[in-house]
């Protein structure tokens, strides 16, 4: 199976999560907390896994660590910059200002799930299977996220059937990301020297300003101890595969 196949493939699953919401009006509300509160704690342990473990050292092999951690900066503050200006922030309990930001979060959130299907297809463009791993993280990170967007939409005035609708349109950005990090790699292949170190600077953001200080606003204690074991796990998780590869 190519390359282009896999990334394809991984971009439009993590597209059909935007179609979560219908599912969460099955759940029984005190599980699905219980739920997103250890799915965040792995997201952000498997992010910043995939950071260090991975996409730095993988780049250092090919660039220089000047270039290495000028990159990972670009990456990280364009997250900062795009979260910043267009005001979108996940909303992990489904608890968000509506009004004009539920247009306002559709945009930021198809600029988010463009960059996400970049980070895939840079993922691959290592191999195989670190793109599978990061596509598995980038789904434990993206249901928290549907779910609070969906909810975010509704409780602006959309109707369930618009709500999804737009938030899976909105989703579908991932694969345009993708395509495009594939397309440009093919001819210019020295791309891939800042678009990894980009993506780690993606995966440190999300993890470090928008992740971790959701696990930190968790009261409970007993949650918040699960939250922080999965989140070791999910580092843990990531540095196994990487004494695998």
């Amino acid at each position: 199976m190519s390359t282009l196949l896999w990334i394809i493939g991984a971009t439009i699953f993590v597209s059909l999560l935007s179609l979560i919401g219908v599912v969460t009006l099955a759940f029984n509300q005190k599980v699905l907390k219980k739920l997103i509160i250890v799915l965040v704690g792995f997201s952000a342990g498997g992010l910043m896994g995939g950071a260090f473990f991975h996409l730095i050292p993988e780049s250092l092999e090919h660039t220089s660590s000047e270039n290495v951690f000028l990159f990972v900066m670009v990456g990280f503050v364009l997250f900062f910059i795009i979260e910043r200006v267009l005001h979108w922030r996940h909303c992990h309990k489904g608890v968000c200002d509506v009004h004009i930001f539920t247009y306002m979060s559709l945009i930021g959130d198809g600029v988010h799930n463009f960059i996400d299907g970049a980070i895939i297809a840079a993922a691959f463009l290592v191999n195989i299977p670190f793109g599978i791993i990061t596509t598995l993280v980038i789904v434990f990170h993206e249901l928290p996220q549907e779910l609070g967007d969906f909810a975010v939409l509704i409780h602006g005035g959309f109707s369930r059937k618009k709500a999804l609708w737009f938030n899976f349109l909105s989703a579908v950005t991932a694969v345009l990301g993708a395509l495009l990090v594939y397309l440009a790699s093919n001819f210019f292949h020295f791309l891939e020297s800042f678009l990894i170190p980009f993506a780690a600077g993606g995966f440190l953001y999300v993890a470090a300003s928008d992740l971790v200080p959701e696990l930190h606003k968790e009261p409970n204690h007993k949650k918040a101890f699960a939250s922080f074991l999965f989140f070791l796990v999910g580092l843990i998780f990531m540095f196994l595969i990487k004494l695998g590869l």
